[in-house]
């Protein structure tokens, strides 16, 4: 697991749309330009991903304008990705060997399920995405994940110099920033540099 204040090196990833990337097709993370939210979800077409990740889609605007970058990994591959995230407006990445998970310190653990705080948030989830799927909005994950059904979420905020300004690591499948706190901890990591009168 990063702390805040460790250094990320740079990396340049690959989405699986072009909605959000740089002229060469590749998104920077860190981004010398904004901060980057950098989320770890589990696979295609996860429910409980979804849900979250639907509020973020509603309110993209608002964080970009806070001057924050959208970075989404899931463990699954590309192909699998598309039809599921065609219309987000930020990066998916598809890491499906999990290398940036084991890279920052994301695990998978039967508590992502068996935490009783993640129970009524997969169930809302399972019943929303039932309704779209059955209105075809949405589609059914892969009977099989490669990479399992237990991983765990993972939230980091990432200055333009590499540094973590902040890092939650869930205890379940839906335990992670939302928009709010997401917001919250951007202003104040900028209010933080500028005390210190650092560049950001």
């Amino acid at each position: 697991m990063l702390e805040p204040g460790s250094v990320v090196p740079v990396h340049l990833l690959t989405p699986v749309t072009s909605a959000d990337s740089t002229e060469g097709g590749a998104v920077p993370v860190p981004d010398p330009e904004r901060l980057v939210h950098l989320q770890f979800r589990r696979f295609a077409g996860c429910p409980v991903c979804h849900l979250h990740l639907r509020s973020v889609v509603r309110r993209h605007a608002e964080i970009e304008a806070a001057g924050i970058r959208e970075v989404v990994l899931f463990h699954s591959s590309a192909e699998e990705l598309r039809p599921h995230t065609a219309d987000f407006p930020f990066a998916v990445i598809a890491d499906p060997a999990q290398r940036l998970y084991r890279e920052f310190g994301v695990e998978s653990s039967p508590r992502s399920l068996l935490d009783p705080r993640a129970w009524v948030p997969v169930l809302w989830a399972i019943a929303r995405s039932a309704v779209e799927v059955a209105r075809g909005r949405e589609r059914l994950p892969a009977p099989r994940q490669p990479a399992g059904r237990l991983g765990l979420p993972a939230d980091l905020l990432i200055g333009p110099d590499g540094r973590v300004l902040a890092a939650k690591y869930g205890e379940h499948v839906y335990d992670q920033w939302s928009v709010d706190e997401l917001l919250r901890l951007a202003a104040a990591a900028r209010n933080s540099v500028g005390a210190r009168g650092t560049p950001a």
